[in-house]
């Protein structure tokens, strides 16, 4: 029966006995991240075609974190990673393939890709969709939300708003500033399921197309080699990607994403490995929004296997392990060139002897909570303020513009987690907000949900366990006085475990807010931000 459905779809008789591979990519119309996307699926599947096999396209539309923010379209964002997981998962177990191209630039699309690498364990490769170039004056998205900011204030006038919106996405690609959709695109390379020098190639440049027709080229490979992802995403894979987040000050939610990837490996990464890593990987780029770099500039540089050249000369990389391109990491980066040391500087002068990204635990956050520490003005790196307690983003959003946090307050937004927001809906307008009122320096905020990763400033999510299970995160009062020491990967609340326990007899669960829909069955098998936020039958 599969093969007159075949025929009835347009294939030829002669590419039955072909070796079949699915091209699945998040292309549509919805956002630069996805648009182009059909391009890169097209260059594949000549390469494909060129090795002696046969493509069929298939796909799974994103929706875009800037598209969502602001509304209650944001509980749907970190929930559609799951669901493109889980869609991809039907299309290869309901119709047989003997390989796969797997295509994808965004924040969700990209770790969602790779979970249904990691979960499918059939010969795959992915590709990631480029980057975007950054504007005039490398004006980047991120940097909209300052604008819009200084806008309400009426500093700047709406025509000069609005020349910065039409600058800010001037192609398609993952933005061009180190944020999630970038970060988990280095992540791929870094963890050798993505060809070598594919992460950063600006979108616009023919060398992308190229390079996806060369990942279909080498999916036959894999295919005929039957070299499969649990051979490539092993745990000294994670490792090295770990480390590779650590030098180059990567998005905290790739400490959602990674977790995740690996627990579809069958691996459970412990996050305190990744302040063990942190601590002996320096961070040696200091790219936007935290430093003045953008990723095109990372890719003229020398690109990740530069960078992980520069670890490897510190005896950290696990070189030994083998990758999509069927030789092991020692060889991929045998030939690679660090071409600009003021970009990629080298391991004996880095920016920080540590790594950008700090786990941070205490009893605010017993489980963990994650921080991005190269993008934290050095004198917040230690702080000891009040606590200005919201139970949701837009009241918290409603007190900064108010004018009612000040120097030395910590904001904490809670009720935002995988299961209170339901959807652990990202932090940026109260980030962006307080960078706006130029309290960045002087003001902390603390939540159970996530940041962008455009994200400056002491901005620590994650927080586990979450309020809406009752993590002690649910247990603050206004004023109750928190101390920060990122260096020492520490974050409490002064009261005693007696007057935590007190509170705890007095709190009683919230109703949840959303009782319909996906969300709410989203909400009913969704674990802790700690553990990636997969998805987990009860038994």
């Amino acid at each position: 029966e599969l093969d007159s459905l075949r025929l009835g779809s347009g294939w030829k008789i002669d590419e039955l006995s072909k070796p079949q591979i699915i091209v699945e990519s998040s292309y549509g119309h919805s956002h630069p991240g996805s648009a182009h996307l059909d391009k890169l699926m097209d260059e594949a599947g000549i390469g494909i075609k060129e090795k002696g096999g046969r493509a069929a396209n298939y796909f799974v539309t994103d929706i875009c974190d800037g598209e969502a923010q602001g509304h209650d379209g944001m509980n749907y964002s970190l929930v559609s990673r799951d669901i493109m997981a889980a869609m991809m998962e039907i299309h290869v177990k309901a119709t047989p393939f003997d390989a796969g191209v797997f295509i994808a630039s965004c924040d969700k699309s990209v770790p969602a890709h790779l979970m249904a690498i990691a979960r499918l364990d059939m010969p795959a490769i992915f590709m990631p969709g480029g980057i975007m170039k950054a504007g005039p004056n490398l004006l980047t998205l991120e940097q909209i939300g300052t604008y819009s900011a200084q806008y309400e204030r009426k500093e700047i006038t709406e025509e000069q708003f609005m020349v910065y919106k039409r600058d800010a996405c001037p192609d398609c690609g993952a933005c061009s500033f180190m944020g999630t959709a970038s970060t988990m695109q280095v992540m791929a390379e870094a963890l050798g399921i993505a060809l070598p020098g594919s992460a950063l190639i600006p979108a616009h440049l023919p060398e992308l197309k190229e390079t996806a027709r060369k990942a279909g080229e080498h999916a036959l490979g894999l295919a005929r080699e039957e070299l499969k992802p649990s051979d490539i995403m092993t745990i000294q894979a994670f490792e090295n990607a770990i480390m590779v987040h650590a030098a180059i000050a990567g998005s905290s939610n790739s400490l959602l994403h990674l977790p995740a990837i690996a627990h579809e490996c069958g691996i459970e990464l412990d996050l305190d490995m990744a302040n063990a890593i942190s601590e002996k990987t320096p961070n040696i780029c200091h790219l936007a929004p935290a430093g003045s770099h953008y990723m095109e500039e990372l890719n003229e540089a020398g690109g990740i296997y530069a960078v992980m050249k520069e670890i490897d000369k510190l005896g950290l990389l696990k070189t030994d392990i083998i990758t999509c391109t069927g030789k092991t990491v020692a060889e991929n980066i045998a030939n690679a060139v660090n071409k600009n040391p003021d970009i990629i500087r080298h391991s004996d002068n880095p920016y920080s002897k540590t790594g950008g990204i700090a786990v941070l635990k205490g009893n605010l956050a017993p489980d963990s909570c994650v921080v991005k520490r190269s993008a934290v003005a050095p004198e917040m790196l230690v702080h000891s303020g009040p606590a200005k307690v919201y139970d949701c983003e837009e009241d918290a959003m409603a007190a900064i513009n108010g004018g009612e946090i000040v120097d030395g307050d910590v904001v904490v937004i809670r009720y935002e987690g995988p299961k209170g927001g339901p959807g652990m809906r990202e932090m940026l307008n109260p980030t962006s907000a307080i960078m706006g009122r130029g309290l960045g320096s002087t003001v902390a905020l603390i939540t159970d949900g996530r940041f962008s990763g455009a994200t400056r400033g002491a901005a620590i999510g994650h927080v586990s366990p979450e309020a809406a299970v009752g993590g002690n995160i649910a247990l603050i009062k206004n004023g109750d006085i928190i101390d920060i020491d990122i260096p020492a990967n520490t974050i409490n609340v002064r009261l005693s475990n007696e007057e935590l326990e007190e509170r705890r007899k007095a709190w009683t669960p919230r109703e949840p807010k959303i009782t319909t829909g996906y969300l709410a069955r989203y909400a009913s098998l969704v674990t802790s931000g700690n553990r990636g936020a997969v998805l987990e039958v009860k038994k």
